[in-house]
C-alpha cells in the first residue's frame, strides 16, 4: 500500500509551486487590487519570488528548502517591521485566491489550502483592523 501524495505532490510538485507563485507575483505586480501590499515588495519581485516558492514547497509536504537554506521561517518575526493589516492582508489573499483558483487541483485541495493561507495571512497582521 502507497502513501497518500502529499498536497506538494497533488499540485504538481515544483513546477506546480513556481506555476502558483508565478501568477501570484504577476497579479501583485499588476492588478490594482494588490497596490498596497505591492507597495510592501522591492522593485523587483526576483528575490520574493524565490522565497515564496521555497516556503510554499515546505508548506505543502515538499522538501524542506526554505528551511534549509533560511532557516525556521518565523513568518511573523520576518514581516514585522512590513505595516500590515486588514488592507494588505486581503490584496495578498486575492492574488493568493486567484493563483490557487487557476491551478489545476483537486476542489477539497484547494479549499484545504485557501482556508490554511487565509488563517496565515491574519497571522501577518500587525496592524489593527
Amino acid at each position: 500500500m502507497e502513501p497518500a501524495p502529499s498536497h506538494y505532490e497533488m499540485i504538481g510538485g515544483d513546477a506546480g509551486v513556481r506555476s502558483i507563485v508565478d501568477r501570484f507575483y504577476d497579479l501583485m505586480d499588476t492588478a490594482p487590487e494588490a497596490v498596497h501590499v505591492r507597495a510592501l515588495h522591492a522593485t523587483s519581485l526576483k528575490v520574493s519570488r524565490e522565497k515564496l516558492r521555497l516556503f510554499l514547497t515546505g508548506w505543502t509536504g515538499g522538501p524542506q528548502v526554505y528551511v534549509e537554506q533560511y532557516g525556521h521561517p518565523m513568518l511573523r518575526q520576518r514581516h514585522f517591521p512590513f505595516t500590515i493589516g486588514a488592507v494588505e492582508r486581503d490584496e495578498w489573499l486575492w492574488c493568493m485566491d486567484r493563483a490557487l483558483t487557476e491551478h489545476p487541483m483537486p476542489d477539497d485541495l484547494r479549499a484545504y489550502l485557501q482556508q490554511r493561507l487565509r488563517a496565515l495571512a491574519d497571522h501577518m497582521r500587525n496592524q489593527p483592523e
